[in-house]
Parts: structure tokens; sequence; C-alpha cells
């Protein structure tokens, strides 16, 4: 295939305007361009479409996974979970034997995330947030994504795109939201703990209504690296088990500094060893 054949079948990463849409518009905004000065302006924005161009063409580089894992499959018969997967962290660590549930607002490599949201079926990131490298790290093993409210931007459980999340304790209830997944995992103790995310009130609330342990950390305390964010000033991400202990525990594994990944941390912050 000749050099000229390749460039006609690229896809171009941006329109270039013509001449005469630039004539038009200094007509428009009466700026009275000159035919030059016309004819200035469009070689310069050919130059600025390669710059553009050469971007759009640039392959990203796809991180390595440190944990084996397959994509899983989607849950169909228990609307906690979004999607079911098996991802054992390393043999040893604070969370040796214990389950986790990841709530679907967090990036895991090679498991579809949804964020609750139909506009965002079927995206599957291709890295790990960093709360889930730390699980996984300390020997927690993942075993889902758990459903969470359209876009996060609910304090109940029924506009997640998969279906409401009941409460455990009363089917005619909500269990709250937006980590309404992982607090009825947990009450029905299908895992040992999650992940939930808080902005205003989403640990919190399902916590509270589920009659679980859930912990909103200091602003900042744990990364949101690889998180879906509502607002960098109020974006929190922390843990949620049925005792404080295993809440304690979840926390020191996930908090502290990303080595300035997360520009909601200060550097001041230092992740146990």
């Amino acid at each position: 295939m000749s050099e000229k054949t390749q460039e006609l079948q690229k896809t171009s990463a941006i329109a270039r305007i013509s001449e005469e849409d630039i004539n038009l518009i200094s007509e428009d905004l009466r700026l009275k361009l000159t035919r030059e000065e016309a004819s200035a302006i469009y070689e310069f924005c050919g130059e600025t479409c390669k710059s553009y161009q050469r971007v759009y063409e640039l392959v990203a580089p796809t991180p390595e996974v440190k944990y084996p894992r397959t994509p899983g499959y989607r849950e169909t018969e228990d609307s906690s979970w979004y999607y079911r997967c098996d991802i054992k962290g390393a043999e040893n660590g604070l969370l040796k034997g214990k389950t986790v549930a990841i709530k679907d607002n967090v990036s895991v490599a090679g498991v579809p995330m949804m964020n609750g949201s139909k506009l965002l079926e079927g995206f599957v990131p291709d890295r790990d947030a960093t709360v889930v490298t730390r699980i996984l790290d300390a020997g927690g093993r993942i075993t889902g994504k758990s459903v969470c409210e359209d876009m996060c931007f609910s304090g109940s459980s029924f506009t997640a795109s998969s279906g409401p999340v009941r409460n455990p304790y009363d089917a005619t209830r909500t269990t709250g939201g937006s980590s309404s997944g992982s607090a009825s995992l947990l009450v029905r103790k299908k895992v040992d703990v999650a992940i939930g995310g808080d902005q205003g009130g989403s640990i919190r609330i399902p916590a509270s209504w589920c009659g679980i342990v859930g912990l909103k950390p200091t602003y900042g305390l744990v990364p949101y690296t690889g998180i879906m964010p509502i607002e960098m000033t109020y974006d929190h991400v922390g843990p949620m088990a049925r005792t404080v202990e295993d809440c304690a525990t979840l926390l020191e594994v996930i908090a502290g500094y990303d080595s300035g990944n997360d520009p909601r941390q200060f550097p001041v912050m230092t992740h146990p060893p």
C-alpha cells in the first residue's frame, strides 16, 4: 500500500477549517481580515491539525496487570452485584483470606465498569485503581463489582440501571446509597469487606440503614486514583465492613500517599509498609 493511500485511509482527529469558512467568520465578526491574513490563518490551522493528528494516532501504553484475572460474568440473580470475578491477591498480608467487593465506580483492569449508568455500559478499564492494587498486595481476594447508584448520584438504592438494591432486612425498604450493593453484600455475608465511595453520604447512609460499619475517611487520606469522580474537592473512597476491626484493617491497607497521582493528596502522607 502506497504512502499516499495510507494517508487517505487515516481517520482525521479534527476537521481542518477552510479558507472560505475563515472569511465567513471574519465577515460575521467584522474582523476585516485581508486575503493574506486569512491565508496565514489557514496555513497555521493546518500545522495545528498535524499536531492533533500525531497525538490521535499514538497508541496509549497498556500497563501490565500484576494479578491474573478473567473478565468474569454479568450477575443476573443477585441485584447487589454488577459483575462477578475472582482475582486472588498476594499470598500474605493484612487481608489474607478476606473476600472483597469493589464498588462499581472503581476501576478493576479487565472487568467491565458501569458506574450504575447505561451511559458507561460496555466500558472496560485497562488498569487497576490504586485502592484495588493495595487490596490485592495485602492478600485480598476480589470477588466482584458491587452495584452503585446511577453515576453515584443518589442516597437511595433504586436508580442503578441494573435495577434496585433492596434492604436485606426488609425488601420493601432501601439499603441507602450510593454504595448500595456493597452494604447489601456485607449484611448477607457474601463478602468480608467492601469498598464504598462517599461525597454526600454514600458510605454512611447505606452503612447506617443496613447496620454495618462504614467510614468516610479524612479528605485525601485514601487515594482516589482510578475512580470515577463527581467533584474533586469532595470525592472520598473508604472501607465498609461488618465489624470495626475489619473496617480499620481495610482502611490501613488502602490509606496513604499515591506518589503524586491524586491531586487530592499532599506529599506528607505516607503509606504504611
